[in-house]
């Protein structure tokens, strides 16, 4: 049976997208949450092809937001493959730095494309997920403590490609439905020694790459699908995860500034315990 998707259900899930993106509480598992409340199959491939979809709004917002500090990592990069003397500028390698990090996640979504549009979309999953990545968010936020007190965090200037490196492989856990690609990646980064604000920055460049092959590879992947959903709820789903996502980048890096991502833990333990109470007592199914 077709999928049908209202105007409403586009703009709620457009808001979901949007604000939870890059928050460390899983958009993923927020929209496969808000989905099933809109009575939407959760497994439907058109429904998972929506949610990479609108992805597409929250990237535009990244690249507007980060516009001129993309732009200028993109000709540091251009430059250091023309001129070798290029190469020594600190944007060239933080390029760097994001295309390498942004490899793995894309290499084992392909490969595992199946799994996460089919038994992961559990809200079993999710709850879990939210809970057990929990822990390593307050592992990070520990150590990340630690290194500050010692005073031994480093900035942008001081990133390196294993430190790409080792957050793209982290950010790979992100595929599963309720641990937050921001959460992965920002939690990396702080044990890494990475300070908040140059890690939760790196989160969000990360994202560009991966996002954006995610929706376009769903885009042509799952057309028939798509189609039947309608455009001007694709358009409208799009555009409020753009508005909504530019207002949460701007919030949370204002926030990091100055505190930790330990409320966010508390938030997701909790949303985590109720989404099982309710799954255990039978008020809700996990697809």
């Amino acid at each position: 049976m077709p999928v049908e998707l209202s105007y409403f259900q586009a703009v709620v899930l457009g808001v979901v997208e949007g604000l939870t993106e890059f928050l460390p509480i899983s958009s993923t598992g927020h929209l496969t949450i808000a989905e099933h409340l809109l009575g939407l199959p959760v497994d439907a491939n058109a429904v998972t092809a929506y949610t990479a979809i609108i992805q597409i709004g929250a990237i535009a917002a990244t690249f507007l937001y980060f516009a001129r500090k993309i732009g200028r990592l993109f000709m540091a990069w251009v430059n250091g493959l023309r001129d070798t003397r290029a190469r020594e500028a600190r944007d060239y390698r933080l390029a760097w730095v994001v295309i390498v990090g942004s490899i793995p996640v894309g290499l084992v979504g392909f490969a595992l494309k199946d799994v996460i549009s089919g038994p992961l979309r559990s809200l079993w999953v999710v709850a879990a997920a939210l809970v057990l990545w929990s822990a390593v968010i307050w592992w990070a936020e520990s150590r990340h403590d630690a290194l500050e007190a010692a005073g031994t965090q480093r900035d942008e200037t001081q990133l390196t490609l294993k430190d790409g490196l080792v957050i793209g492989l982290v950010q790979c856990f992100s595929l599963i439905p309720g641990v937050s690609r921001s959460g992965a990646t920002i939690s990396a980064g702080l044990a890494r020694g990475i300070n908040r604000v140059t890690a939760t920055e790196l989160s969000f460049f990360m994202a560009i790459p991966a996002l954006t092959a995610a929706g376009l590879f769903e885009l042509v992947d799952a057309w028939d699908d798509l189609k039947v959903l309608g455009a001007g709820q694709m358009l409208v789903g799009i555009v409020v995860a753009f508005v909504t996502a530019y207002a949460s980048i701007a919030w949370l890096l204002k926030f990091v500034a100055s505190n930790s991502l330990r409320p966010f833990v508390w938030y997701r333990v909790a949303l985590g315990l109720v989404l099982a109470g309710a799954l255990a007592a039978g008020l809700i199914s996990a697809t």
